[in-house]
This record gives structure tokens, C-alpha cells and sequence, in this order.
């Protein structure tokens, strides 16, 4: 009986090297990492990257929400979507392993110190690096350090919008596509878009859109759909080729005076996203992170 009891104090050691950062009892920290999706042995290779928008949506005294701070939930999904990440280059051969993740702002932070911590989130593996031990602190790194990004930023109360028809303009196909990678782009954001340094009006296309825009085009209304068609609404065209790019966008936090806005809003990034020709794209409402995770896994893992 000693014997045995040594044997498996031996294996609840080993496998208690494999703990996630989730928030999990001892004895579930234990199992999590023995439980990994199963991948096919030819699993691509991931480069994963993330826009967070920090605008004012962020903002917990301007958007307060009672059972989770907009923030909070952002940080959550980046602790998911590490989580992933790291679920799939443990599910691989070491020879295999040639994966990357990353995150952006944009504008970039004048702040050199949030610079620095979004280049610490600049994470790659290979086979000559892929130490278990690295392999998992990602998620603890994604965890910690955005949490830091966001109260910095609600700190410096100085919201100057999100510049993401730009980024998608002048930096996604340089800093998000890679040949040879399964090339995924996660968008923060509540599906709104404003720069007051990008505010291009070309008939009904903009490079912005607020809930001000959507009453002011008349699109809060029954008929909102029939007009967005017929008289093309949507985000200005951009001539770039998305198709090597997956696109999920997570927090769509729609006006809740217009009981159409979410479908707008879906309409938009939908149209945009398909003239780009990115071939598969979600767009998700913002939901506490325990719901989302499911969702963050589907795409990733293709589960």
C-alpha cells in the first residue's frame, strides 16, 4: 500500500506540471493540462494576432456594467484565446512546433511603457524553444500584462478612439499574414469604429460608425436593412486581399436605444470583411468570459 501511494504521489507530481492559469481548484489545475484537445498530427501553424481597441467603450464610469467591467471581459478573452494557443503547441510534435501570437494598438501608445509590455506579448515557439515551462506562461503573461494595459489606459482617461479602418488598411497584410501560418486576426471591440484622425465620407461609405451615425443614416428603423442595401451603407472599401486572414471579432456592445443596432453593426463588419474576401469570420456580442471561451476555442481549435 506505501508503494502504491509513492506511485501515485510520483504521478499527481508530473501531471501537476502541466497547470493553465485558469482559476481552478487545485485538483482541476492538475487535470487541465492533461486534457488538451485532441489535434490532427498535421495541424497547421498558428499566428494569431489581437487589435484591442481602447477607446472609450473601456471606459468603466462612461460604460459601467454591473456584472462585468467592459475591460474585465476583454481581459478575459485575451486569457482565453492564450489559453488556446497554448492548448494547440502542446498538442504538437516538437519538430512540428512554429507558432506565434501578438498584440496591437493602434493608434501605438505614446506611453513607452505600454509599448514595451505589448512587445513582451509578442510571443513566437519552435522547436528550438519549446520548453513546457515557456509553452505555459503565456497565458499568465497575456493575463497579467493586459490587465496592466487596460488600467493604464482607463488611468490616463485620455480616449482618442481606435484607428481600425486604418489598421486594416495599412498594417494588417504586414503585421498579421504570414505564408505558411493559419493567419488569425481577433478584434476587442464593441463593433463601433472611430479616429478623429480618420473620418473619410465616400457617398454612404465612412471609415467611422457610432450610434449618432446609425440614427443620423436612418438606420434605426424596420426598413433599416432595405436602405442599407439600396443606398450601400457600409465601412469605405479597402483594396486589400484578405483572403490567407481569419477575422473574429469579440465585444459587439450595441446602443441599446436602437433595437436594431446589433444587426447593423453586423452588417457593417459583415460587408466590409467579405469585400477584403476573408473567407471565415464571426462576429460576437460582448458576453461574460466563461460564455465566450467556447466560442474562442470553436475558432481557434477549429473544434
Amino acid at each position: 500500500m506505501k508503494k502504491y501511494f509513492q506511485i501515485l504521489a510520483v504521478s499527481v507530481f508530473m501531471l501537476s506540471s502541466f497547470v493553465s492559469c485558469k482559476d481552478e481548484s487545485k485538483f482541476e489545475k492538475i487535470i487541465h493540462k492533461h486534457d488538451f484537445p485532441k489535434l490532427s498530427p498535421n495541424s497547421e501553424n498558428l499566428n494569431i494576432s489581437v487589435l484591442l481597441d481602447l477607446s472609450d467603450r473601456i471606459d468603466p464610469k462612461k460604460f459601467p456594467s454591473l456584472a462585468m467591467e467592459f475591460y474585465q471581459r476583454d481581459v478575459g478573452y485575451l486569457k482565453s484565446i492564450a489559453e488556446n494557443f497554448e492548448s494547440h503547441i502542446m498538442n504538437k510534435k516538437m519538430i512540428k512546433i512554429d507558432d506565434k501570437i501578438q498584440a496591437f494598438i493602434d493608434p501605438e501608445p505614446s506611453d513607452k511603457t505600454l509599448n514595451d509590455k505589448l512587445n513582451t506579448l509578442k510571443i513566437s515557439f519552435d522547436k528550438s524553444n519549446a520548453a513546457k515551462e515557456g509553452i505555459l506562461m503565456t497565458c499568465t503573461k497575456y493575463d497579467s500584462i493586459s490587465k496592466r494595459i487596460y488600467e493604464v489606459a482607463i488611468e490616463d482617461n485620455n480616449y482618442v478612439g481606435s484607428d481600425t479602418w486604418r489598421f486594416f488598411k495599412n498594417k494588417v497584410n504586414g503585421y498579421c499574414i504570414e505564408d505558411g501560418y493559419r493567419n488569425i486576426l481577433i478584434v476587442l471591440t464593441d463593433g463601433y469604429i472611430y479616429h478623429k484622425n480618420t473620418r473619410i465620407k465616400e457617398g454612404n461609405r465612412t471609415t467611422y460608425l457610432t450610434p449618432q451615425d446609425i440614427r443620423n443614416f436612418g438606420l434605426n428603423k424596420s426598413a433599416w436593412r432595405e436602405k442599407f442595401k439600396a443606398k450601400d451603407f457600409g465601412f469605405v472599401s479597402i483594396d486589400n486581399d484578405l483572403s490567407n486572414l481569419e477575422v473574429l471579432v469579440l465585444g459587439i456592445n450595441p446602443d441599446d436605444k436602437n433595437p436594431y443596432e446589433e444587426d447593423v453593426i453586423n452588417a457593417y463588419w459583415s460587408k466590409w470583411l467579405a469585400e477584403m474576401n476573408v473567407k471565415n469570420f464571426k462576429i460576437k456580442q460582448a458576453d461574460l468570459p466563461s460564455h465566450m471561451d467556447k466560442i474562442i476555442k470553436r475558432f481557434i481549435l477549429k473544434q
